[in-house]
């Protein structure tokens, strides 16, 4: 029987999916299931967006333009623009959400056995696209006791090599839900300027940022416009992830001509989904205003909740909508497939994703969690009340 690739091999499962297979047998059981555990919000589609859809009078699905339909981009520069980004709809290339887009972006900027440094934790799928582009991840740790900051620029420079290429960040942060301020990234533009480095930047949360905070995006730096790669996904923006409709954007007009390439060898991205983002870039800002305030109310609500059990700690997200917490327990991914398998709390109990899938430096967030405040209050309350009944009678809990 022949065998499969090294690289499949390789490749890490998801550690926000893995738990999954449990997750239905528990259902089957008659649990109920709190799911904090993946960032599907409830919230609802923008009617503009789903109307669009419905209405199309499309009588063939033809295919796209490779890099997207060129209203849709042409619109989408506005939409960056009135972010005061410097985009030209030609810098832009529409991808079958922000995944193929952090795909390609490596795949264009990076060789086989390059180095890309990432402050972890991070969006656990970077481990998966970095093994499919052969890409090797060189982690610097940030630390729940200050928040997820930004480690010192130092701490980057330390890993730079022969063979570092790059420098990823998520801002505002999966899974931290950190903010990095206009200082830290400054601070990290003089790094990209000195070793002429590509910054990557997943920037898919930037309508969620909290408390007054400024969102500074990578495209607002100034000196490196051809260093910059911005990632970006309509997934979390209008509560639509079932679109798969993300987009590249760079001023480097070599990157975008090699991206192409790898653009056109997938054909094109979904119609319907860039007819329904299309339509989206009309939501009213109403909409926008009102998701921000359900997303604090939960934020403040959630984070409340952990800090007051008995030996979590919790620190306060500025932005996207998920916060990591430091739990009294021997291992987070036995106490998730716990949570399912064996507790339940008046016929319910909570899915989490377990903070090891996000780091990979192996043993760290061994007694950490990542929690999505994607569910209404009720539920989250709900939720809390599962969490807390279950860590009293967990018989891993270390304190």
């Amino acid at each position: 029987m022949p065998k499969v690739s090294i690289k499949g091999n390789n490749m890490p499962s998801s550690p926000i999916r893995k738990l999954v297979p449990y997750a239905e047998a528990a259902k089957k059981a008659g649990k109920k299931i709190y799911h904090l555990n993946i960032g599907q919000p409830d919230i609802e589609t923008p009617e503009t967006m789903l109307n669009a859809i419905k209405n199309s009078n499309i009588k063939v699905l033809e295919y796209s333009h490779s890099a997207g339909f060129e209203s849709y981009r042409k619109k989408l520069a506005v939409y960056y623009n009135n972010f005061k980004m410097p985009v030209d709809w030609h810098d832009i290339i529409i991808t079958t959400g922000g995944s193929e887009a952090i795909e390609i972006a490596m795949m264009t900027c990076f060789n086989a056995g390059d180095e890309i440094i990432i402050p972890e934790p991070f969006y656990a799928n970077y481990n998966g696209f970095s093994c499919a582009a052969d890409v090797i991840i060189k982690p610097v740790k940030s630390t729940i006791e200050n928040g997820f900051a930004l480690p010192p620029v130092s701490e980057f420079e330390k890993l730079i090599t022969p063979k570092t290429k790059g420098i990823m960040i998520c801002n505002p942060g999966n899974p931290t839900g950190y903010l990095y301020t206009r200082a830290e990234l400054e601070s990290l533009k003089q790094l990209i300027l000195k070793y002429d480095l590509f910054l990557l930047s997943d920037e898919v949360y930037r309508e969620f940022c909290y408390d007054g905070k400024e969102y500074v995006s990578v495209m607002h730096l100034e000196g490196i416009e051809n260093n910059v790669v911005l990632l970006d996904s309509i997934s979390k923006r209008y509560s639509a992830c079932g679109a798969r409709i993300g987009a590249m954007i760079s001023k480097n007009k070599e990157v975008m001509i090699t991206a192409m390439k790898f653009a056109q060898a997938r054909l094109s991205p979904p119609t319907f989904g860039q007819i329904g983002a299309e339509a989206a870039l009309e939501t009213p800002k109403e909409y926008f205003d009102k998701v921000q305030k359900e997303y604090v109310e939960r934020r403040n609500y959630i984070i409340e909740a952990l800090n007051k059990m008995e030996g979590v700690f919790c620190p306060k997200p500025s932005g996207a909508f998920y916060c990591i917490a430091r739990l009294p327990i021997d291992n987070a991914d036995k106490f998730c497939q716990w949570l399912l398998e064996s507790f339940e709390y008046e016929g319910q109990t909570v899915m989490l994703a377990p903070a090891t899938g996000f780091y990979s430096t192996p043993g760290s967030g061994i007694d950490e969690v990542r929690l999505a405040y994607v569910l209404n209050i009720d539920a989250l309350k709900k939720a809390m009340v599962c969490l807390e009944q279950a860590l009293k009678v967990y018989p891993g809990r270390t304190k």
